[in-house]
């Protein structure tokens, strides 16, 4: 299939970055359809390489760059905004990570996310969701990763409870099974471990209820493949009895080494002691009676999130909404400025080089400038910006998330440059652009009054922007003029023109 006909056929692909794997698919949505038609999978074990102060190993930096590189030959010729990749708990605590991200980006030839936990369990709810009839049941779906696991309880599409911990197949066996020996101590002190991780959620969790449990990812498909080529389990599903059967299985066996098992992918071998001991925490902290394997998993989910984002159902936006409504914004004053900015923005895309994310972020920053307000008006931008950094926000990767806070924390006072020193490589001008419009619409309707702005023009260079108002209207507003006085004297310590008349 060429890429032009790939294109046309809706074809987009997911990259997912974990801690023990690394996983490309390829998808092509026909007919209503989802159907998978490329995929690959490299186990890169990228915990395995971070030290305690979140250092990241060169060999093992390099074996995943490597991995990207051969995923990079297939995803290349898909365009931006077909292709999602995210990363997940090894990177989010990787210390400095920006010299990999963009050995990563490079590789790849498209941007890298880096996703919050409860962002990530969303995903792979909504992944194991889509491999399900779509009934009214309520499901736990889990997932253990090589650094963090994810619990999530939910009905159809939609997530109730969703939490992230830090626990996963790879650094549980670092943490208790470092030596290399399967002793009966080092799974009770594991288990015990992922006990105590899950006791501030299991009160809520088995108060919520499910009425099936399912579990996504390699480590519980590899523990599901075991206890049923060994024999330890009849019934579809993973039993409590044939977890604890297999546990003394590899306690019998003695040591990771040269480990081998029934359903056991000898990749897969180094890091199962780990994944075992947490999914018999979860068992214990949650009274999991049967958990039942799925195929979809935190891939799937992007999947069909990018998807619903060309089919207008993107949840980010449905996320903006609910902020709104839950810190009482200003509908009307939100609307008024987020029309100006939509306008601008339109204006000045070419001349200035915004794209449609940018036009569709700032719109977002617009709703949201004024959140702060529900804390304080004494800096209030500010409130806004740690409400919007702190947030959980549904369908926001971590870099999207702070670019919206940063905006919203610039709406107004002072430009300050030192704000965007820690922005991503080559999006500090286009955020510093975006900020810009956003003032001109906050400052243009300060007033907060009903009536349109009578904007007759706007004329956009790669140097800056020219206003024109209807005649007269700026005399009769002497506010707005002094405030564009003085945001022109902001522009120009920036070495942009704003001019109007």
């Amino acid at each position: 299939m060429t890429a032009q006909s790939e294109n046309d056929a809706q074809t987009v692909a997911a990259v997912d970055l974990g801690s023990n794997s690394f996983h490309m698919i390829v998808s092509r949505r026909e007919d209503g359809e989802v159907l998978k038609v490329d995929r690959l999978k490299e186990m890169v074990r990228l915990a395995s390489g971070l030290d305690p102060e979140g250092r990241l190993d060169p060999e093992v930096a390099q074996r995943a760059l490597d991995c990207l590189d051969r995923f990079g030959q297939r995803l290349r010729q898909l365009p931006r905004g077909h292709v999602r990749v995210v990363g997940t708990n090894t990177l989010r605590q990787m210390h400095d990570s920006r010299g990999f991200l963009h050995a990563a980006e490079e590789a790849l030839g498209h941007p890298v996310e880096i996703i919050a936990g409860r962002e990530e369990a969303r995903l792979i709810y909504l992944g194991v969701a889509h491999t399900l009839a779509d009934d009214s049941g309520r499901r736990l779906v889990m997932d253990i990763g090589g650094g963090s696991t994810e619990f999530i309880i939910g009905e159809r599409f939609e997530p109730i409870l969703a939490e992230s911990l830090e626990m996963g197949c790879v650094t549980f066996t670092r943490r208790f099974f470092a030596d290399g020996k399967l002793s009966r101590k080092a799974f009770a002190a594991a288990q015990l471990r992922a006990e105590q991780e899950l006791q501030p959620i299991a009160s809520a969790y088995r108060q919520q209820g499910w009425d099936q449990a399912l579990g996504a990812s390699g480590t519980i498909l590899a523990l599901d493949s075991m206890v049923h080529e060994a024999r330890l389990e009849e019934a579809p599903g993973i039993g409590r009895e044939s977890l604890e059967a297999l546990r003394d299985g590899l306690i019998e066996h003695g040591t990771v080494e040269g480990l081998k098992f029934p359903g056991l992918a000898e990749d897969r071998a180094p890091v199962i002691a780990g994944g075992l001991a947490v999914l018999l925490g979860a068992f214990e902290a949650l009274g999991i009676e049967r958990l039942h394997p799925s195929d979809g998993a935190l891939r799937e989910g992007v999947v069909h999130d990018l998807l619903g984002r060309f089919r207008h159902e993107d949840v980010r936006g449905q996320t903006i909404h609910n902020l709104r409504r839950r810190f009482a914004v200003d509908a009307a004053q939100a609307e008024r400025v987020q029309a100006t900015v939509a306008r601008l923005v339109t204006a000045v895309r070419a001349a200035w080089g915004l794209d449609e994310e940018d036009a569709e972020r700032l719109e977002w920053a617009a709703e949201l400038h004024e959140i702060g307000l529900a804390l304080a008006h004494s800096k209030y931008h500010k409130h806004g910006e740690y409400i919007l950094a702190w947030a959980d926000l549904p369908g926001f990767s971590q870099p999207e998330q702070a670019e919206l806070a940063l905006l919203v924390r610039m709406h107004r006072r002072s430009f300050k440059p030192k704000l965007l020193s820690g922005v991503h490589e080559g999006r500090s001008g286009s955020l510093l652009c975006m900020a810009s419009l956003l003032r001109l619409g906050v400052l243009l309707h300060r007033s907060r009054s009903p009536d349109p702005v009578p904007l007759e023009r706007i004329e956009a260079t790669a140097e800056g922007l020219t206003l024109a108002f209807a005649s007269g209207w700026l005399d009769a507003h002497p506010l707005t003029r002094a405030d564009l006085e003085a945001e022109r004297e902001e522009w120009v310590r920036h070495e942009r023109v704003l001019e109007f008349q």
